[in-house]
């Protein structure tokens, strides 16, 4: 469905299903330089076991005009609206990467509509390298490489696709490759300069689930567990032989972590 948020026309994904306010609303948040097809399998899950779904691409990602956010807060802040346009009072947030930021920000700044938390591929700290901020800033395919390779897991690499015939690297390419020009730029100087993990952390009440992965390259299950020490009360789950994209790497872990 399109919605409008700080009037900018925002595609967003609701699982196969219309979106119904009555039901406890779910916001999934991709990660850096992705849209709402990091969620395809997910969202479904969700829309089709007693959820409200809200699955954004977030401005000038994927099929959502406006331009890119340029920090996390700016972020938070617009999660908050977009519930606003979407008539949803609260929401548990679940979000990948850069999304696991924003959602926990978004905890920080709006703690009134958040009432869980997921958050998957994450860390206290999500410093960027500056050879990969540099051909993101230049638009050269060398970052889509670099996060490709990067994040995905030595057996994702390889194939281990539980769906037959999906190219895990060549699919996360093509994504990347559809951002706008200067958007993955964005996103990673945001992440990179984010340092309120750790505060924002230690102010949450509600719920909270961190997924990491054993061999992510990207946020290091080391890093994770240093944001998890800053909850008051979280519960951690690593998938064993998981990269960073865990959402295709590990499907149906990945779905027994959030549920459990």
């Amino acid at each position: 469905m399109k919605l409008s948020v700080n009037g900018a026309d925002i595609f967003v994904a609701t699982g196969g299903r219309d979106f119904d306010r009555a039901l406890p609303t779910v916001v999934l948040l991709h990660g850096a330089g992705f849209d709402h097809t990091a969620w395809a399998l997910h969202s479904r899950w969700f829309a089709h076991h007693g959820f409200a779904v809200l699955a954004p691409d977030l401005p000038g990602h994927g099929r959502s005009a406006g331009r890119g956010l340029g920090s996390i807060a700016e972020m938070a802040d617009w999660t908050a609206a977009l519930l606003d346009a979407a008539g949803a009072a609260r929401a548990d947030l679940i979000g990948h990467s850069m999304g696991s930021l924003i959602a926990l920000e978004t905890a920080a700044r709006h703690p009134a509509r958040v009432s869980a938390l997921g958050l998957i591929g994450t860390a206290a700290s999500m410093t960027v390298g500056p050879d990969l901020l540099k051909a993101a800033e230049a638009n050269d395919q060398a970052a889509i490489d670099m996060v490709s390779i990067w994040g995905l897991g030595f057996k994702a690499e390889l194939g281990g696709s539980l769906a037959p015939g999906l190219w895990m690297h060549g699919g996360a390419q093509s994504v990347l490759q559809y951002c706008q020009p200067g958007v993955l730029f964005s996103d990673l100087a945001a992440c990179n300069a984010y340092q309120n993990a750790l505060a924002a952390a230690a102010g949450v009440t509600v719920p909270t689930t961190l997924i990491l992965g054993e061999r992510d390259m990207m946020t290091p299950a080391k890093a994770g567990k240093t944001l998890a020490a800053a909850f008051r009360n979280a519960r951690t789950v690593v998938l064993a032989g998981a990269g960073h994209m865990m959402m295709t790497e590990r499907p149906d872990q990945l779905l027994a972590a959030l549920r459990g």
